[in-house]
């Protein structure tokens, strides 16, 4: 992010811009929506720009910029469609101290001017650091269509109520009184007319403030393997939510970004045969949270059913008498098959697959070889690279036929997403050298559709169908 977003007070500060054609023009059309004074030097200016000047709306000098015009402005614009002119205003205006904006040159510029959604007092802006402007402008009449043009209505009459809220306890008890006005109150007592808005939150307030203390809750929510567009609507409602997340070390950065600016957030990662949190901890971390009445989130990558030791958690949560529901998550297997343009089971191939962990609290984890070096079978495997030569002893110990396909897909569903296309005999030393560092799930059965044709036949065969 080379340009940090912020919001400016103009009020009753100086805006300059230099220029009088079409650029200019469309500047000036968003700079007036503010309560700034706006100079506009220009020797020859747009008709309209002489009619804003003579409405009052600014003040216009009907000639070219010079040293100290800009002074004690708070930004400037050179909007003169001309790069030597743009030059030379630019040079003045940063002499003089103001913020420098050049219509069109980006590099130059110490600040741009997003695309806005105006809903005054309530402002949305969206900007791409001039990368795509044509994009910006479709997210702003996306929004400026799902946004009711009321909104900025009752945003500014809930702006006068805000000392009278401040009788609601800080943190969850105001959040939620606000939420009811803008979500459901308000729009509906602004249908009747604006006069209607004040005493509907007059009665809304005082609902609130006879409302109990809300309790504490835990939410056990499934993350889903890593890209934020694979996590369920239900998750991304309870992040927005949560006043606590607790989640585990393999959540990644782009689905935490979407809790809460207020939200604590507590890492308690895990990593096999490496530094860990113990479980008892986080149990104690979720009952304390839990019991001070916040919303906590309990985020676990992939499905927070699987491998995810869930129900610890939930029997403490039990114990300490904190209500908790689950949010199911698309789990890495899932993501991890799809990356191979296979499915899980196949007719004539395997109607059933196993889901197995490479390692368990006390070491790796056994499991019945046997049927798993069966022709056929299926089986996904988390948490295996560092098990990976232990599950291949095991499965040729046990006949597995040592062309069976293996794969193994690292950080499933994410941009770095990396497949890996061996067999049983080559399992160790292919995942050994491949410098795995993500999260990875292996695939003993299966390969890349496009690799298929290369691997031996290994379907079950299928018994003779009796003469008829």
């Amino acid at each position: 992010m080379n340009h940090f977003p912020i919001f400016l007070n103009t009020s009753g500060r100086r805006i300059v811009l230099s220029g009088g054609g079409d650029a200019a023009l469309a500047k000036l059309r968003l700079l007036m929506k503010t309560t700034a004074h706006i100079t506009v030097f220009a020797p020859d200016a747009a008709p309209e720009i002489e009619s804003w000047a003579e409405a009052g709306k600014l003040t216009l000098i009907r000639r070219a910029m010079e040293p100290g015009d800009a002074m004690c402005a708070a930004l400037f614009y050179a909007a003169d469609e001309d790069t030597v002119e743009d030059k030379r205003t630019a040079a003045i205006a940063h002499a003089d101290g103001a913020l420098v904006n050049i219509v069109d040159n980006l590099a130059d510029s110490q600040f741009i001017t997003p695309a806005i959604v105006d809903r005054d007092p309530v402002t949305v802006a969206i900007g791409t650091e001039g990368a795509a402007p044509v994009l910006a402008r479709a997210i702003k009449a996306d929004l400026e269509e799902k946004l009711p043009t009321s909104l900025g209505t009752l945003a500014a009459i809930g702006k006068t109520f805000r000392k009278a809220a401040d009788a609601l306890p800080f943190g969850r008890a105001r959040r939620d009184f606000w939420r009811d006005y803008y979500f459901n109150a308000g729009p509906k007592a602004i249908a009747s007319g604006v006069e209607a808005v004040q005493p509907a939150l007059d009665a809304l307030l005082g609902d609130h403030l006879m409302k109990e203390t809300r309790q504490g809750h835990v939410a056990f929510v499934g993350a889903g393997p890593g890209d934020p567009e694979l996590l369920t609507l239900k998750a991304r409602k309870a992040l927005d939510e949560a006043d606590v997340v607790i989640y585990d070390r393999l959540i990644s950065p782009e689905i935490l970004e979407l809790a809460r600016r207020e939200a604590q957030m507590i890492d308690v990662g895990k990593e096999a045969f490496g530094p860990s949190t113990p479980q008892e901890v986080i149990n104690a971390l979720i009952v304390e949270h839990g019991h001070k009445g916040a919303q906590v989130v309990r985020l676990k990558s992939g499905d927070a059913t699987v491998f995810g030791r869930l129900d610890e958690e939930i029997d403490a949560v039990t114990d300490a008498g904190i209500d908790w529901h689950i949010v199911p998550g698309i789990t890495s297997a899932s993501a991890a098959v799809a990356s191979l343009g296979q499915s899980l089971t196949k007719r004539g191939r395997n109607t059933s697959v196993r889901f197995l962990t490479g390692h368990d609290m006390k070491g790796f984890a056994d499991h019945d070889w046997r049927a798993l070096a069966n022709p056929g079978e299926v089986a996904a495997i988390y948490m295996g690279k560092k098990s990976a030569r232990f599950i291949q002893g095991r499965l040729l110990m046990h006949g597995i036929d040592p062309a069976t396909p293996v794969s193994v897909i690292e950080n499933a569903s994410r941009a770095d997403q990396r497949v890996l296309s061996t067999t049983v005999a080559q399992m160790e030393p292919t995942i050994s050298q491949a410098g795995l560092s993500g999260p990875a799930l292996t695939f003993i059965g299966l390969a890349p559709r496009n690799a298929v044709a290369a691997l031996p036949d290994l379907t079950i065969p299928q018994p003779a169908q009796e003469a008829r």
